[in-house]
């Protein structure tokens, strides 16, 4: 996309998320005014940018840049996700009213990668629950048993930034690590052996996933995706919890046909919103003793929150064509 001819400095941005105070430094560096407005309210926002005085904004999660959103900002002219995933924005209708999108899946993927293999190895190591049993007072070792990473074939599902990132980390473990993408070229052989999805599922003891949330992989994984995976013993889940389909992966955990479950995220992250059922499924997860769950803190680290910022005004410079 060629950029508008009024995107010359300064540039006008509404920031309306919390962000790395880093931020504004760095768009005033490359010509970019930055309105810091952590506070205001998600129903203010197309007001405010609907007034015309902003050519951008940076958004974490507030918002949801719908269509209708889209058309009472037609001044607009790109929208920066501070994050990997985009979810949140209705690409389609941003691209068909000449709306730029950023996005940062460099900034955070080191993070997401290497807390993958922390959260499979707590799974597979028992390490929630035995320090939970320690703080009760208990003291079980053959119990907690574990299972080595390196004696497991681990799957990978979704290759871009965040599997890759995580398959460069399991390379010291001695594990085969297989991966699928939509597009198998992206594969590092050196780091996994490209296979189709239906072999992926055959073969592997571990399925981690790492795709986006789209309409395709929406509840991707559920009843019969499960079924299909004839050795899985653990299943992670570091990317979008609308992936998985909730109550499938209970009824895999509570069938054994899964051992375990590792998740960062979950289906319904809102706990104030849980239908009964949901409220039913996240309690038989909290109680399961090989389920991990932790607040979706994969890519939260001190050097990602700032180097996201980094890299969407690295993105907004190019976009801008400054020297």
């Amino acid at each position: 996309m060629k950029p508008f001819p009024f995107l010359a400095p300064p540039v006008r941005c509404l920031i309306i998320d919390e962000m790395h105070d880093s931020l504004l430094p760095l768009l005033t560096e490359i010509g970019c005014f930055g309105d810091y407005q952590p506070t205001i309210a998600a129903a203010d926002v197309p007001r405010v940018l609907a007034e015309g005085v902003y050519e951008g904004v940076v958004v974490r999660s507030k918002l949801f840049f719908s269509a209708d959103i889209i058309a009472q900002v037609p001044r607009l002219r790109f929208v920066a996700r501070a994050g990997a995933g985009t979810d949140n924005l209705d690409e389609a209708a941003l691209a068909a009213a000449g709306v730029h999108v950023i996005n940062a899946p460099e900034g955070n993927r080191d993070a997401v990668g290497e807390f993958t293999v922390g959260l499979l190895l707590s799974m597979l190591r028992n390490i929630c629950r035995a320090h939970a049993e320690v703080q009760r007072g208990e003291w079980h070792r053959e119990a907690n048993r574990g299972i080595e990473l390196g004696d497991l074939t681990v799957g990978i599902v979704g290759f871009g930034h965040m599997g890759s990132a995580f398959a460069q980390r399991l390379a010291g473990f001695g594990c085969l690590v297989l991966a699928y993408d939509l597009h198998p070229e992206k594969v590092n052989r050196a780091l996994a052996q490209p296979v189709s999805l239906d072999e992926l599922r055959r073969r592997a003891d571990v399925i981690s996933l790492h795709v986006p949330l789209t309409d395709s992989t929406r509840r991707m994984i559920d009843a019969e995706w499960l079924a299909d995976c004839t050795h899985l013993r653990c299943l992670v889940n570091s990317a979008r919890g609308e992936v998985v389909d909730t109550s499938a992966l209970v009824a895999a955990l509570r069938s054994g046909h899964l051992a375990g479950a590792a998740l960062d995220v979950l289906e319904n992250e809102r706990f104030s919103t849980l239908t009964p059922a949901q409220a039913a499924d996240l309690r038989y997860l909290q109680t399961h003793p090989n389920v991990v769950i932790t607040p979706h803190i994969g890519g939260w680290t001190t050097a990602s929150y700032r180097r996201i910022n980094e890299v969407l005004v690295r993105k907004l410079a190019r976009f801008i064509q400054l020297p």
